[in-house]
């Protein structure tokens, strides 16, 4: 076993929930193989790099094993090596909170909130 088909293998290392999902990322072009698009049919070997995106991320896998079936998530992960870049760490600013049925805020109500936006 040498090959297999990207939507079967995609499902059968847990990239996707089925691979009725796996076949419409294909479909719908959110799947490249070795950088060019794949349709569901498209054959991947152990050493191709495979981009998929799976909800809102795009997953970056190099194949090290192919499989057909699925199997546990502990054999799965022996399948790939994951090469997805980090995502950019995003700046958590302080949120403004106030109490739930409080009523419209205060003129010194916002005069706070203005300030507290403003970066003190």
């Amino acid at each position: 076993m040498e090959s297999t088909r990207v939507d079967r293998w995609l499902w059968a290392v847990r990239l996707t929930k089925t691979r009725t999902d796996a076949a419409a990322a294909c479909r719908g072009g959110h799947v490249r193989v070795n950088g060019r698009p794949a349709k569901a049919a498209t054959s991947v070997t152990p050493g191709d790099e495979v981009r998929a995106r799976v909800g809102a991320t795009t997953r970056v896998v190099e194949v090290v094993r192919v499989i057909q079936k699925r199997v546990g998530a502990p054999d799965a992960v022996t399948c790939y090596i994951d090469r997805t870049p980090k995502p950019p760490p995003t700046a958590s600013a302080p949120v403004a909170i106030r109490d739930r049925g409080a009523g419209r805020p205060t003129k010194r109500d916002r005069r706070v909130l203005d300030k507290f936006r403003s970066g003190f």
